[in-house]
């Protein structure tokens, strides 16, 4: 264990104090004033938000690195980009990010600890190198951090809606609105836990959208995140009565096409590298799949 020592120069918050001294998230501190980790003056504190007077002695405990539990295996995967920094993915349909409730291997995670010679730490053992992703029936763009000090650029970036993360999904319904964008709440449904649901008192999420082709009673539409909250564009979907054709979980019409899951694509991502500072785009193409239900439709609406 480390145990670091700062005194504060300037009022702020605790957490944005900590993180540019440790390079380590604010919800990472978040994390170790609730272990009791961190101190001012002494004193033990609990909140990361705390405001710090100028003066103040801050102690934070840097707790020993944890073995990696997450192992290696060859499960292969499209790298869209790779640098000494960063990494783009184009995630296939059915492939889980990383571990957790229940899922224990054959995640992205491991793929990318077989076919990648670094991954950053901050986001612990089990999520190695990502900072933000998708779900596991959700395919497309994602970026992965080699290293810590592009984790917190990115994460930065996603913070500051500087990274633009665009998604194309095809929706049960014809949508009236040529545009808009979707503001609400999102937290834990009340009626299921494992879903999400708009809520009055969850975390702000918007979404904004626009229909990109009308085919009968489905409508292809582009949607861009200002917020990442989890299952975001589905909920949204589900919200606004056109749920994603597909989704097994927000929507409850039959699906017509076989699929596996829903038709839900991050087709684009934009941002800054960490280190050049150039502006980035990458682009993924419709998987198979959903291509395949475009054309099905194209036909049946000549």
């Amino acid at each position: 264990m480390e145990i670091l020592r700062f005194t504060v120069e300037n009022e702020q918050r605790l957490d944005v104090f900590l993180a540019g001294k440790t390079q380590k998230t604010r919800s990472a501190i978040k994390k170790l004033c609730e272990d009791g980790r961190v101190q001012i003056d002494a004193r033990p504190v609990k909140k990361a938000g705390e405001p710090l007077k100028v003066g103040s002695t801050v102690q934070i405990e840097i707790p020993d690195a944890v073995r990696l539990s997450a192992e290696a295996e060859n499960i292969p995967i499209d790298i869209v980009y790779q640098d000494g920094d960063i990494a783009v993915i184009n995630k296939p349909q059915g492939l889980t990010v990383h571990t957790g409730n229940g899922v224990h291997g054959s995640t992205l995670v491991n793929a990318l600890l077989y076919h990648l010679d670094s991954l950053s730490g901050i986001n612990g053992v089990l999520r190695p190198g990502i900072v933000h992703r998708i779900d596991k029936d959700t395919s497309g763009l994602l970026v992965v951090a080699k290293n810590d000090r592009a984790h917190l650029s990115l994460s930065e970036q996603i913070k500051d809606k500087t990274c633009a993360r665009i998604y194309l999904a095809l929706v049960d319904g014809v949508m009236k609105s040529d545009s808009g964008t979707v503001n609400t709440f999102i937290g834990r449904s009340q009626k299921n836990r494992t879903m999400m649901a708009v809520t009055h008192d969850g975390r702000r999420a918007v979404t904004h959208y626009e229909v990109v082709k009308r085919y009968g009673a489905y409508t292809l539409c582009r949607f861009k995140l200002e917020t990442g909250r989890t299952h975001q564009i589905r909920v949204h979907c589900k919200h606004l009565g056109y749920p994603i054709v597909g989704d097994p979980v927000y929507n409850t019409k039959n699906d017509k096409f076989g699929l596996k899951g829903q038709l839900l694509h991050a087709e684009r991502l934009e941002l800054t590298h960490p280190t050049t500072g150039e502006r980035m785009t990458f682009n993924a193409p419709l998987p198979d799949y959903f291509d395949t239900v475009l054309r099905q439709l194209d036909k049946k609406n000549k």
